[in-house]
């Protein structure tokens, strides 16, 4: 029986290029995972083993990897920073207990920094913040913490303060002890010597211990009045103060140093142990019904509790699909069956094994607070839950947002066209934010994901990884249609062929919904005109024909319907005559109700040196965007605007060409509104002829 009070898992996340694999990097040495340490730009991280990140030096999928510090086991998770796979950081964080939120010293808190933050609130994730990068000229460490406490809106609680600045950064204070940790230039993360704190930063230290002590007391009414009496409490009662208010989420242990040059890391770690929880601290996951329902149980972590464990991420490599699950209670066991509650059928786990990035080691069993990898399961999807077939429970499942852009690709050749098929089922089990069909009148393959790499990362892992040569289409946008009329209408279908018949007759009202509402269906009818049992067939009806637009196709948001009235025969009435008259009735009324083109707005969040602001404001007024923000930074500026998706291809080279390679942005889905008439004429007539090519 294992003592989950020393375990930890972890993810670590932050916006591209803060450090995050090179602080992995450098935790795994340190644990002795590892004994040399890859760097990122070499294209040798441990946790970066797809070419594809080798190549780029981002991270693309998150990686799992255990190691030991002081005792304890970490779970860690390397999650990607990049804003097209923000959906790997948040299946991650789902599942983890404590994060490290990494922020670069001279960048600050950039965009998806505050995406990831976001969702580490969203899902309740205690952690610790490290300020990395400290080495690097324009590295500031006490204006990052104000951004810490101004953009993030969060809580810092600094536990240590740097010796020295960029090139001259050569360790850290750490206030609880008063002491100062300082590395030589060996590169050496283990040469290091404590020694008192240089005499110049005396005052500093003083202030900033009794702020931390000030934040840390505040979580206990005794030792907050003790400490007014003028009592300071020992360190050990500080630390578990600081524990408490860091689960709470009340404040975030702040830490600082350089990973690249292996100074501060160890006090991190130190951080992790003292401060972030164990599986057992954690609310316990809230257990669902077949409709999604809360049923008001939960699972709680205990290796003696029935069986409860969550798939968050589905992985293909040399040897066969690996399914990752954290087990929330119960135990594995190699060679059991288990039920999976999504599909109802059960699944036998073949291997149990524990994941360092790409290599791994057998294992007979697992238990609650463990997050491992399984071999053999043949139906279980990212989200499922897999559980005690005597006890069945469904965990809270995952929720993906909708893609916003698509590109059609075409096999090269016949050889190619057979192992698309294959390749593709194996991306969508992998990665649920990714989604293809296929174009009934082409045949072509549409792939469908969250911005232009996320695809360029799709088209390139078809080829290399699956062999499969494809040609890709230009990408297309997401567009949506609504309606901004409110239209009365009736229709009556009728069929007289030998025999019984088909008679439905409807009367009812379309109208416009609040934006988001989606389809909305309701029944004014009074008397039996329209029998009870046909009102879900009209539903059925309207509700199968909202996917093509009467514009241009696209998918028609926000409109519902209320049936008023409407009559019936006693013989030729049926389910299947109603539902006919109701799609039907969608394309008569449809086009008489204003129909409109929505296109999809990104938030888009740039940052420029200052010499280019007015170049990349004048640039994203040219694209219709609408600037929201502005804000000076230290040599640069921060740009917030909403710009439609169609103006936002290829930005990241004009953006580059504009600030000679310095500016970077990030951008994610925000909203629809309605396209200005010459856009969706353009749009609409482009449709017309694609569909016109195709015959």
């Amino acid at each position: 029986m294992t003592d989950l009070s020393h375990y930890r898992n972890i993810g670590i996340f932050a916006h591209v290029d803060a450090g995050k694999t090179t602080t992995t990097e450098r935790i795994l040495k340190l644990t002795g995972k590892i004994h040399k340490i890859g760097e990122v730009h070499d294209g040798a991280a441990t946790t970066d083993f797809m070419e594809q990140e080798q190549e780029r030096g981002i991270t693309i999928q998150s990686a799992a990897t255990t190691c030991f510090w002081k005792d304890h086991r970490f779970n860690i998770i390397d999650t990607p920073g990049h804003v097209d796979f923000t959906i790997e950081v948040y299946r991650s964080l789902k599942v983890l207990d404590g994060g490290i939120g990494v922020f670069c010293g001279s960048g600050g808190v950039e965009p998806q920094s505050e995406t990831n933050w976001r969702y580490a609130n969203d899902s309740e994730v205690a952690r610790v913040i490290y300020i990395n990068k400290l080495d690097r000229i324009g590295a500031d460490f006490y204006r990052v913490v104000k951004q810490v406490e101004s953009v993030l809106g969060a809580n810092p609680i600094v536990m240590t303060l740097p010796i020295g600045t960029e090139d001259q950064f050569v360790g850290v204070v750490d206030l609880l002890t008063r002491k100062a940790w300082v590395w030589d230039n060996s590169g050496d993360p283990m040469n290091y010597t404590i020694e008192d704190v240089p005499a110049n930063m005396v005052d500093d230290v003083e202030t900033w211990r009794a702020e931390l002590i000030e934040k840390a007391v505040e979580q206990d009414d005794e030792i907050m009045g003790s400490y007014l009496d003028g009592i300071e409490p020992d360190i050990d009662t500080i630390k578990r103060c600081i524990r408490k208010g860091t689960i709470n989420l009340d404040f975030f242990p702040t830490f600082c140093g350089s990973s690249f040059k292996n100074k501060g890391v160890q006090l991190v770690l130190d951080g992790v142990v003292d401060y972030l929880p164990s599986p057992t601290e954690v609310k316990p996951q809230p257990e669902v019904d077949l409709e999604g329902n809360p049923t008001g149980t939960f699972a709680i972590v205990d290796p003696e509790k029935p069986l409860r464990a969550l798939a968050f991420k589905i992985m293909d490599d040399r040897f066969g699909a690996l399914t990752f699950l954290r087990i929330y209670s119960g135990r594995l066991e190699k060679g059991t069956n288990l039920l999976n509650t999504f599909t109802g059928k059960t699944e036998r786990i073949g291997r149990i094994v524990e994941m360092h990035a790409n290599s791994r080691e057998e294992i007979d069993s697992a238990q609650a607070g463990d997050i491992v990898a399984v071999l053999g399961m043949k139906n279980v999807q990212t989200g499922h839950t897999l559980c005690d077939p005597k006890f069945p429970a469904t965990l809270e499942p995952m929720v993906f947002p909708d893609p916003v852009i698509s590109i059609a690709v075409s096999p090269k050749d016949k050889a190619a066209s057979e192992k698309l098929g294959v390749a593709i089922g194996k991306m969508i089990q992998e990665d649920p934010s990714f989604r293809v069909e296929t174009d009934e009148d082409s045949g072509e393959t549409i792939l469908k994901g969250m911005g232009e790499l996320h695809l360029d990362i799709k088209v390139d892992i078809l080829k290399r990884t699956h062999g499969v040569e494809v040609i890709v289409g230009k990408p297309q946008v997401a567009y949506r249609e609504t309606i901004t009329k409110r239209v009365e209408d009736s229709y009556t279908h009728k069929k007289q062929s030998g025999g019984s018949g088909q008679y439905g007759k409807i009367d009812y009202v379309i109208e416009p919904g609040e934006p988001g509402s989606g389809f909305v269906f309701e029944s004014a009818v009074t008397g039996g005109n329209v029998p009870r049992e046909y009102w879900p067939a009209v539903e059925k009806g309207f509700k199968g024909s909202i996917d093509k637009g009467v514009l241009a196709g696209f998918p028609c948001l926000d409109f519902k319907v209320i049936l008023t009235d409407g009559a019936f025969h006693a013989v030729d009435s049926s389910a299947i005559a109603f539902e006919i008259a109701a799609r039907a009735a969608y394309r008569q009324t449809v086009p008489k109700a204003g129909p409109q083109l929505l296109e999809p707005i990104m938030k888009v969040d740039v940052f420029t040196p200052d010499a280019h602001v007015g170049d990349v404001i004048g640039d994203l007024n040219r694209r219709r965007g609408m600037i929201k923000s502005q804000d000076p930074g230290v040599g640069s500026a921060r740009i917030k605007a909403d710009v439609p998706l169609s103006e936002m291809f290829g930005y990241i080279g004009d953006l580059r060409t504009m600030t000679s390679g310095r500016g970077q942005f990030s951008m994610e889905f925000s909203h629809y509104i309605a396209c200005p008439k010459n856009v969706a004429d353009e749009v609409i007539k482009e449709v017309q002829e694609r569909n016109k090519a195709k015959g």
